[in-house]
Protein backbone atom coordinates (compact mmCIF):
# COMPACT_ATOMS: atom_id res chain seq x y z
CA UNK A 1 0.00 0.00 0.00
CA UNK A 2 1.30 3.47 -0.85
CA UNK A 3 1.87 5.87 2.01
CA UNK A 4 0.07 9.17 1.49
CA UNK A 5 2.05 12.29 2.22
CA UNK A 6 0.11 15.27 3.51
CA UNK A 7 -0.45 17.90 0.84
CA UNK A 8 0.65 21.44 1.46
CA UNK A 9 -1.01 22.82 -1.67
CA UNK A 10 -2.96 25.43 0.29
CA UNK A 11 0.24 26.82 1.79
CA UNK A 12 2.01 26.71 -1.56
CA UNK A 13 -0.94 28.49 -3.20
CA UNK A 14 -0.82 31.16 -0.50
CA UNK A 15 2.92 31.72 -1.04
CA UNK A 16 2.42 32.04 -4.79
CA UNK A 17 -0.38 34.59 -4.27
CA UNK A 18 1.38 36.61 -1.59
CA UNK A 19 4.98 36.62 -2.85
CA UNK A 20 6.91 36.78 -6.10
CA UNK A 21 7.69 33.05 -5.85
CA UNK A 22 6.76 30.71 -8.66
CA UNK A 23 5.00 27.46 -7.73
CA UNK A 24 8.19 25.36 -7.94
CA UNK A 25 10.08 27.84 -5.78
CA UNK A 26 7.26 27.97 -3.23
CA UNK A 27 7.20 24.18 -3.10
CA UNK A 28 10.95 24.07 -2.41
CA UNK A 29 10.58 26.70 0.33
CA UNK A 30 7.82 24.71 2.04
CA UNK A 31 9.82 21.48 1.82
CA UNK A 32 12.96 23.23 3.16
CA UNK A 33 11.03 24.67 6.11
CA UNK A 34 9.47 21.30 6.89
CA UNK A 35 12.89 19.63 6.75
CA UNK A 36 14.30 22.30 9.07
CA UNK A 37 11.61 21.65 11.67
CA UNK A 38 11.97 17.88 11.25
CA UNK A 39 15.61 18.09 12.41
CA UNK A 40 16.19 16.25 15.71
CA UNK A 41 17.90 17.95 18.63
CA UNK A 42 21.02 15.88 18.03
CA UNK A 43 21.10 16.79 14.33
CA UNK A 44 20.62 20.46 15.18
CA UNK A 45 23.44 20.42 17.76
CA UNK A 46 25.85 18.71 15.37
CA UNK A 47 24.93 21.00 12.46
CA UNK A 48 25.24 24.19 14.52
CA UNK A 49 28.55 23.01 15.98
CA UNK A 50 29.94 22.49 12.47
CA UNK A 51 28.62 25.87 11.28
CA UNK A 52 29.95 27.82 14.25
CA UNK A 53 33.29 26.00 14.19
CA UNK A 54 33.63 26.78 10.47
CA UNK A 55 32.97 30.42 11.36
CA UNK A 56 35.98 30.42 13.68
CA UNK A 57 34.25 30.07 17.06
CA UNK A 58 35.88 27.98 19.78
CA UNK A 59 34.08 25.19 21.61
CA UNK A 60 33.43 27.18 24.79
CA UNK A 61 31.60 29.83 22.74
CA UNK A 62 29.93 27.26 20.51
CA UNK A 63 28.33 25.22 23.27
CA UNK A 64 27.15 28.33 25.14
CA UNK A 65 25.54 29.64 21.95
CA UNK A 66 23.88 26.30 21.11
CA UNK A 67 22.53 26.09 24.67
CA UNK A 68 21.06 29.58 24.25
CA UNK A 69 19.53 28.74 20.84
CA UNK A 70 17.84 25.45 21.78
CA UNK A 71 14.94 26.94 23.78
CA UNK A 72 13.96 29.00 20.74
CA UNK A 73 13.42 26.02 18.45
CA UNK A 74 9.84 25.44 17.27
CA UNK A 75 9.59 22.46 19.62
CA UNK A 76 12.13 23.17 22.31
CA UNK A 77 13.87 20.11 23.72
CA UNK A 78 14.45 19.70 27.44
CA UNK A 79 17.27 21.86 28.72
CA UNK A 80 20.63 20.22 28.02
CA UNK A 81 23.80 20.88 29.98
CA UNK A 82 26.99 21.91 28.21
CA UNK A 83 28.33 18.43 28.99
CA UNK A 84 25.32 16.82 27.30
CA UNK A 85 25.85 19.02 24.25
CA UNK A 86 29.50 18.00 24.05
CA UNK A 87 28.51 14.32 24.28
CA UNK A 88 26.11 14.76 21.35
CA UNK A 89 28.93 16.13 19.21
CA UNK A 90 31.82 13.97 20.38
CA UNK A 91 30.05 10.85 21.64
Amino acid sequence: MLERRPSHDDLIDHLVRSTALQRGEATRVVLDVLAYFDETTEEFVRRRHRELQAGGAVNAQIFERIAAELPHRAVAPPELSLRQLRRIVYG
